[in-house]
């Protein structure tokens, strides 16, 4: 029995090397990733230094989606259906309606109309006028179309049409905002960001937003940092629009020999690499090689052309391990200029030292194993 033992711990210490337990690759096993085979190779390792934290940062941003096309010109300023009008008509006789004899007038020849609201045919019913359309007009096409209605009937009247409530010239706002509902539109209130002002702002950091705009069967959507930097992306609406602010946090992942092995939220605005080791717990001291901190990420193609990297892109974009050297001091001002960009995985291999003790930790503990069995086994006989 103890031969077999024997003979089996002599096997696990000749395979240790390649049956311990792993946080993740080696270093050599990054590398070799790196290597081209018949296949090609998988991914490109770029040496992260200041120059390259720089180049990358020189190119623009870019970012998926558009809401360009979704600007309108069509009028806001127009009666609709529903909408609840005030009407004044000033009639210079007076004789009309009274003088100053109702309880309505204002003063003599004046009369305030009770509220009406534009019915589904878009008309109104004024006195001595009949119905009057006044659906797509504004509010002096309006005024002029009931003056029109009451001629023959009333001496030179003048008419002023106000809208008490707006219910035609609306949005719907949605999702991730503090006040969600229906807002009304004006002339000088009908962007994509007026809208989002209304309803009380954005629940969620921009930079985790996504701004959607349905109109009909056409949806159109661009991050909010998009909307909120470039002019072209804050658009005009429509009444009926739809918006809804969808919440999309971003994530990066930390693997390794590490404080923490975490997927972690990102904070709004800029998180370098300095940053999100800082959040990881930094390094761990006893087993992380300072001198291979790697960064994986599926980099944007115009990026990688920039770096010099010939890496062919994957639908996602060119895989790329940046490779860090924090034991030279100047590692940490490039770990202070490199931003980590959504979907970013993080990872510290162990060091040689590391891996060598963590076998002989392990070759300790059959040898244990065995002399304890070899023990029992004489006391035993």
């Amino acid at each position: 029995m103890t031969r077999k033992l024997l003979a089996l711990a002599l096997a696990a210490l000749l395979s240790g090397c390649s049956t311990l337990p792993r946080d993740g690759p080696s270093g050599r096993a990054v590398d070799r990733g790196a290597v081209e085979d018949a296949d090609g190779a998988d991914y490109a390792i770029v040496e992260l230094d200041y120059a390259a934290a720089e180049r990358i940062r020189a190119v623009p941003g870019r970012y998926l989606g558009s809401l360009a096309a979704a600007s309108s010109s069509e009028r806001v300023d127009v009666i609709g259906e529903g909408d609840l009008l005030s009407i004044s008509i000033f009639e210079p006789s007076g004789t009309l309606f009274g003088g100053g004899s109702s309880s309505q007038a204002i003063r003599s020849g004046t009369q305030a109309l009770p509220s009406v609201a534009v019915d589904r045919g878009g008309t109104v019913t004024v006195p001595f006028g009949g119905a009057v359309r006044v659906a797509g007009l504004t509010t002096t096409e309006a005024g002029n179309a009931i003056r029109r209605a009451l001629a023959g009937r009333v001496g030179n009247p003048q008419v002023s049409v106000t809208i008490e409530e707006n219910a035609s010239n609306t949005v719907t706002i949605l999702g991730e905002v503090n006040e969600p509902g229906r807002v009304p539109l004006s002339v000088n209130a009908s962007t994509i960001l007026d809208v989002i002002a209304e309803a009380g702002g954005a629940a969620q950091p921009v930079q985790d937003i996504d701004v959607q705009i349905r109109r009909g069967d056409q949806t159109y959507s661009a991050p909010m940092t998009a909307v909120t930097s470039d002019f072209g992306e804050n658009v005009n609406l429509q009444r009926g629009d739809q918006i809804n602010l969808v919440h999309k946090p971003r994530r990066f992942r930390s693997f390794g020999a590490l404080g923490t092995v975490s997927e972690a939220d990102m904070p709004a605005g800029e998180l370098t690499l300095a940053g999100a080791l800082g959040r990881a717990g930094g390094l761990n001291d006893n087993f992380a090689n300072a001198r291979s901190v790697l960064v994986f990420r599926f980099e944007r193609p115009e990026v990688a052309q920039a770096l010099g990297v010939t890496q062919p892109p994957t639908l996602r974009g060119v895989p790329v391990v940046y490779r860090l050297n924090l034991e030279e001091a100047s590692g940490f001002f490039t770990a202070g200029s490199f931003v980590i960009q959504p979907e970013d995985t993080i990872y510290a291999p162990r060091a040689t030292a590391a891996e060598v003790r963590k076998f002989f930790e392990f070759v300790q503990q059959v040898s244990r194993v065995v002399y304890d069995i070899s023990v029992t086994n004489t006391l035993n006989q």
